[in-house]
């Protein structure tokens, strides 16, 4: 029996257990893309290839499984750089495949003929065209493997338009073992770096855990929890990695968090890279003289650490384990009691000073208010995306997350337009959680087309719109482009086929969050576009003192 490669592309990506790809058809994907849905594979179509990587991106965060989107040659493929670089920021596997020009008529200016290649790679972990169909499993199957394999990331598989169409013999075909996520490699460390952490641990008497997605990816937020109950660490975790231990937890003292750096005298770094969304772990967000461990399984990012007293190579579900083992009735909570009651005092107080701003009730509405009211309208379990300029810090600040995966936003790479893209690919991947993407009016113009996606597809989340006229967050008004002025973007969402909700009051910011869960159940996507403060940016420092 004869296969082309398109064909081949679907029997891969079954083979390999993928259940959903995001995408917009085109030359030369179209045969793959209607193949893959053949073999039962549901497909996405979005309004913006860039948003077919982002969906990807949630997909994969939430899955701990590599997502999977396609795009047609030239532009569509370039269309999907920014979400790629996105990934790549964030060390998330998602998988590309992109249609190009004949590589039989290279260099004879083919229609869209560009070297995509070299585009790609400086945002994935691994770019190849594929030359021969009879390699294309072998070569998804790599895919799959090199996107979850140490610190993941982002790959990408060229597929020129004659390589797709192509037909051969499937007995010439050899398909790999699938990939399994059971079976990856979870390299543990020395017992003489085990008994060092324990030493720097016994010596220590204010420590604090920071850990960021390696906890995730590493499906460690039990032995993270475990450890800190058992050693009375405190802990705080990287933007995207929130709710890996619920932030509630008698343990986690979020306000306090710039006071537990700066007086650390003991930082465990564990499965994150130490940039700028820590601080670099540096002064003077961080103590000068307080050693600093990491654990990490990349071993790029411990040769390359600007501060490591002591850095060890390893999986974090592995290493938290043999740091269980090590320290059990050798570092008890006790030890770090008086710790833990300063920075509880801290925090204690802070949120009481919290809560007051959060309770505004002036009109136009503050940006705190509308965070307070979805904070209290949330499920625990809720998936939360948060995506703007000054939204973004609101919401980081007074919107707590209790659950793993279930907290994104604009990430390392600070990707504005991510919001309602992320939004749809989570509800796709946990489809019986409650998935809210909070939006800055600048950052839901980006991709805002994908209301129409998540319609047509029937993915009912519910937008919240911060609206405040503009680009705000920076108080001078003389810079250009900053208006935008108050849209009705609510009718825009009515007339795409969702469910509209405009809010000019603070008192009724519940009851139109209601009647969007009510739309959504119903399965209908909802869009609550709320009025806020555009001068309200002007509080946000006052405000960060309260919670930092």
């Amino acid at each position: 029996m004869a296969l082309n490669g398109s064909q081949i592309i679907a029997r891969a990506l079954k083979q390999q257990s993928a259940d959903v790809f995001f995408y917009i058809m085109g030359g030369p994907m179209m045969m793959a893309e209607t193949e893959t849905m053949a073999q039962g594979i549901r497909g996405v179509d979005v309004r913006h290839e860039q948003a077919a990587a982002m969906m990807a991106f949630a997909y994969a965060r939430l899955r701990n499984r590599p997502g999977i989107c396609m795009a047609a040659s030239g532009p569509g493929v370039t269309n999907l750089i920014t979400g790629m670089a996105h990934a790549w920021a964030d060390c998330t596997p998602v998988i590309a495949l992109g249609g190009s020009a004949p590589y039989g008529a290279t260099g004879r200016g083919g229609f869209q003929e560009i070297d995509q290649l070299a585009m790609m790679e400086p945002c994935t972990k691994w770019s190849e065209r594929v030359y021969d169909p009879a390699r294309i499993p072998e070569l998804i199957n790599k895919a799959f493997r090199t996107a979850m394999s140490g610190k993941p990331g982002p790959v990408y598989l060229d597929f020129p338009g004659d390589v797709l169409y192509r037909d051969i013999d499937e007995d010439t075909i050899e398909w790999p073992e699938p990939w399994d996520l059971a079976k990856r490699a979870r390299p543990r460390v020395g017992k003489r770096d085990i008994e060092r952490i324990v030493a720097l641990l016994e010596q220590a008497e204010r420590p604090v855990i920071v850990s960021g997605a390696g906890i995730q990816w590493s499906q460690a937020e039990h032995a993270l929890q475990a450890f800190v109950e058992q050693t009375g660490v405190p802990f705080y975790t990287t933007p995207q990695s929130r709710g890996v231990i619920a932030e509630d937890h008698e343990y986690c003292y979020l306000t306090a968090r710039s006071a537990a750096f700066r007086e650390s005298d003991l930082i465990l770094v564990i499965g994150t890279r130490m940039n700028y969304m820590i601080g670099h772990a540096a002064p003077p967000r961080f103590n000068a003289d307080a050693p600093l461990v990491r654990i990490d399984i990349d071993p790029t990012e411990i040769d390359t650490s600007p501060r490591a007293d002591l850095g060890v190579v390893g999986d974090a579900q592995a290493v938290l384990g043999q740091l269980l083992e090590a320290t059990k009735g050798r570092i008890l909570p006790d030890r770090y009691r008086s710790w833990r009651e300063r920075l509880g005092g801290t925090n204690a107080s802070k949120v009481a000073e919290q809560e007051k701003i959060l309770a505004n009730a002036a009109t136009p509405i503050h940006p705190l208010r509308l965070c307070r009211e979805i904070r209290d309208f949330l499920d625990r379990d809720a998936v939360l995306i948060v995506d703007g300029q000054e939204i973004l810090n609101f919401g980081r600040q007074s919107i707590p997350t209790y659950v793993a995966r279930h907290r994104l936003n604009s990430g390392c790479f600070g990707t504005m337009g991510v919001g309602l893209p992320l939004g749809v690919g989570a509800k796709v991947a946990s489809p019986d959680k409650q998935v809210l993407v909070l939006h800055g009016d600048g950052s839901f113009g980006m991709n805002a087309m994908e209301i129409d996606t998540a319609v047509r597809h029937k993915i009912p989340i519910t937008v919240v719109i911060s609206m405040n006229g503009g680009w705000t967050a920076d108080p001078n008004k003389e810079k250009p482009g900053r208006d935008l002025g108050f849209k009705r973007y609510d009718k825009m969402a009515e007339a795409l086929g969702a469910h509209g909700e405009y809010v000019e009051s603070p008192d009724d910011i519940r009851a139109a969050l209601e009647r969007a869960a009510q739309a959504n159940a119903n399965g209908q996507p909802a869009v609550v576009n709320v009025k806020t403060d555009a001068d309200a940016g002007a509080t946000t420092a006052a405000f960060t003192r309260y919670v930092t």
